[in-house]
């Protein structure tokens, strides 16, 4: 009898320390957290993480779409042993307004709950496509602290933070809104804000006065914020996740081992001018 009433206590001990080694393993990984555009689905980065991955150590590469009943639809996985894996979170409701975009910024919210808890990562990596980064912007001022969680680095690319608008004169109702609860924003860190110029102007779409509006919101609230141009081929605003300029960007700040390329691959960098706080 004293054999087996040792070996239960050492079964549950067992059972508790391959737990708490799974736990620590997750606490580990720093995810990079994806959100397109509006009108865009889960799919819309098929393409950048095709390169990137092409260019340095493979990362795993799961895809949420959040209902508006607030539900859960996944695809792929996460592998057992990657700490940086790829993650994109869409919406059924994609469209553009900042009613919906608020509304995005909530089932964002829950899309992340329901990873920390799945996954128990602490810490995360995070990039926005167009209104992608409103919707980012939106949840950190809101949402993040609820979560429990700590972003280490955003970056935003051809998002409008004015909108449409020019003249920063006029600022729209969102931009004001952002502004206003900017002091919520994590102070740890580090923030690119990536604007395309495709005549100069604007990317086709977003005015560069918008995409550099953005300093209103994030300079002097966080620990580094810096603005870069893009400018020459693919940088109209909805190829912009695929330009090749843009990939050296990611694979250079937002990863962790950037130079970790696959045989016979290169390790592009990028060139652009910068602006940094």
């Amino acid at each position: 009898m004293l054999v087996a009433g040792m070996a239960v206590p050492g079964y549950f001990y067992q059972k508790t320390a391959v737990a708490n080694a799974r736990v620590i393993h997750n606490s580990r990984m720093a995810p990079v957290i994806f959100i397109p555009g509006s009108s865009a689905t889960q799919n819309r980065f098929d393409s950048l993480i095709k390169e990137l991955n092409s260019r340095s150590i493979g990362h795993s590469y799961l895809k949420i779409t959040v209902k508006t009943n607030d539900e859960l639809s996944i695809t792929g996985k996460i592998g057992t042993n990657d700490n940086e894996p790829f993650i994109v979170v869409g919406f059924q409701n994609n469209k553009d307004g900042y009613s919906n975009i608020k509304k995005q910024a909530r089932w964002f919210s829950i899309a992340m709950k329901y990873l920390q808890n799945r996954y128990r990562f602490n810490n995360f990596v995070g990039i926005g496509h167009s209104n992608g980064g409103l919707i980012y912007t939106l949840y950190l001022e809101e949402y993040l602290n609820q979560d429990d969680l700590t972003i280490n680095k955003l970056m935003t690319i051809g998002t409008p933070y004015n909108l449409s608008e020019k003249n920063i004169a006029n600022r729209t109702e969102i931009l004001t809104d952002m502004i206003k609860d900017r002091t919520y924003l994590p102070k740890n860190i580090r923030m690119w804000s990536i604007a395309g110029t495709e005549n100069y102007s604007d990317d086709g779409i977003v005015p560069v006065e918008s995409v550099e509006a953005g300093k209103y919101v994030y300079q002097d609230q966080v620990k580094q914020y810096t603005l870069i141009n893009v400018t020459g081929d693919d940088s109209q605003h909805s190829d912009l996740p695929q330009n090749q300029e843009i990939v050296g960007y990611i694979q250079q700040y937002m990863l962790t081992n950037p130079n970790q390329n696959r045989p016979g691959t290169r390790n592009n960098t990028g060139q652009g001018s910068r602006n940094s706080n």
